[in-house]
Formats: C-alpha cells, structure tokens, sequence
C-alpha cells in the first residue's frame, strides 16, 4: 500500500473521527447546561460518595466518547481504502503526504495518551468510590440507633467524606482508600498512616484540618464548646495498634467501633442536635451539575 492510500484513507478517518469527538463532546455539554438540574433538589441529599459517582459518571462519558471516536476513525479507514480513498492525494509530493502523516500520527498519539490517562484515572475513582459506598452503607447501619449520617460534607478548609452526629456526640469519617494484593495491615502514627507492605506513609493532615475546621464551625452554631470526634477508615485492611486518642483508625468491619469511643462531655442537648443536623442538611442537598 503506498503513501497515497494511506494518506487519503488517514485524512478522511480522523476528519470524521474528529467530528464525531467534537458532536460528542457539544452534546455533553448541552447536557450538563440544559438537564443538569436535578428535580426536587431541596428533598434530594448527597449519598455516600456522591462526588466520586459525579467524577466516575464524567470519566465515564469522556471514556465512551474517544472509545466511540476510535471505533469511526477504524470504520471510516477501512471504508475509504475500500472505496478508492488514494485518489484524495494523487500528484502530492510524497514530502508533503509525510509531514501529513506524522502531524495526523501526533494527534491519534494525544487523542491515545488522553484515552489511556481516561481509563487509569477511571479505575482509581472507582476504587474510591467503592472504599466511601462500603463505609457510608456501614455508618448508615450505625446511625438507626445513633442519630444521623450525612455525606461529603463541605467546609472551608475541604469536604469531610462522612459526619455521623446524635446525642451521643459528633464523629468525622474520613476515609482512605488505598489498594494491596494481599492481606495487609494499617498503623496510624503521629498524622500518617503506615503500612504493613509498604514504606510509604500517607499524611492525613488535609483530613484534620477539614475536622477541625467542622468542629470550629459547629461551634459558631451551637455558641459552646463541643468535640467532634476525628475516625480514619481505612476499607480493606487489617488494623494494628494506634498512638494517642486524637484518631480513631477502623475499618469497613469495624467501623461500628466508634459508638463506644464518647464520654459525658460529647453529649449534645436536643436543641443543639437539631440545629447541626439542619445545617447539615443544608450543607449536603445535592447540587445541581
């Protein structure tokens, strides 16, 4: 096959793979702007992960898009050298229909790099996305006997994953997800998680600030000094022993742990209960897209 077919047939499949990008792209947008406004968004509240389900419904579409646009530019190839496609570019200096073919071979590589950091980014919010769902169906088994469980909730200095709150007190559920091939086990020491099978540590800094910033904030509220309990989950894996009582390190299995992690000064009044519990839902009625 000379440098004309594949030329011709190279054109004519990524205008139209091309096309079909931009058409896919436009519509998703018309979306978003034209049916992106849930119905009775005042009576609808974030579900556990709702920002992971909203990054992995977006992955997902841009994911279907250049899957889509791959498939024409394959269709469209095989019908245009089936179809006398060489013609296109007769009597062109083979110069010219080589720099074509490498400028069209630059964009199929980016349109290709961006597909591939689609589907990585894709399989990572997925995992978290389980990781927060396993936690927060756990804390909504907790909450039947000790008060209410909001998700995703918003503060100035970043979203808490999960905030249980009720008489008893106020606990902050933060979760990481992290993955392991193999039975493993999770330390928390001095604001870093260790593990078991690996060296690296992550910081749960960002996590307590976000508490902290809850709990500062629930004080303006209320107008008296409270606690709002910090918890790490950490789905998936096996727990050892943790330093201080500042944190309280759990799993999905034993997240039901922290019911019994409160003393007499975590009590809320009725009133107090009430008015967190309406700016809570204030906070996480679910936003239109």
């Amino acid at each position: 096959m000379d440098i004309q077919a594949v030329s011709g047939a190279a054109t004519v499949a990524v205008t139209c793979a091309f096309a079909f990008l931009l058409a896919a792209k436009s519509w998703h947008l018309l979306a978003r702007v034209f049916m992106g406004h849930p119905n009775f968004a005042d009576s609808i509240m974030s579900e556990a992960a709702q920002r992971f389900r909203d990054e992995l419904d977006r992955l997902s579409q841009k994911q279907s898009t250049y899957f889509g646009a791959a498939f024409v530019f394959a269709v469209m190839y095989v019908v245009t050298i089936s179809f006398r496609g060489p013609e296109l570019f007769v009597g062109y200096p083979e110069w010219q229909l080589y720099v074509l073919l490498a400028t069209l071979g630059s964009g199929a590589l980016f349109a290709l790099q961006r597909l591939i950091r689609i589907v990585i980014s894709w399989h990572n919010i997925k995992f978290v996305r389980d990781a927060n769902i396993a936690i927060g169906h756990q804390l909504q088994r907790i909450a039947s006997a000790n008060g209410r469980v909001y998700h995703d909730v918003p503060t100035s200095a970043g979203i808490v994953d999960h905030v249980l709150i009720g008489q008893g007190g106020i606990y902050a559920i933060n979760v990481v997800a992290k993955r392991h091939l193999k039975k493993a086990s999770a330390q928390l020491k001095e604001n870093h998680l260790r593990f078991s099978n690996s060296k690296k540590t992550i910081s749960i800094i960002d996590r307590i600030a976000a508490t902290r910033r809850l709990q500062k904030e629930f004080r303006k509220i209320t107008g008296r000094k409270l606690r709002v309990r910090s918890v790490i989950a950490v789905p998936g894996w096996d727990i050892r022993d943790q330093s201080g009582n500042d944190h309280l390190l759990v799993n999905e299995r034993t997240l039901p742990m922290i019911s019994g992690w409160k003393d007499s000064n975590d009590n809320l009044l009725n009133e107090d209960v009430s008015a967190l519990q309406q700016d809570l839902t204030n906070r996480c009625r679910l936003k239109t897209s």
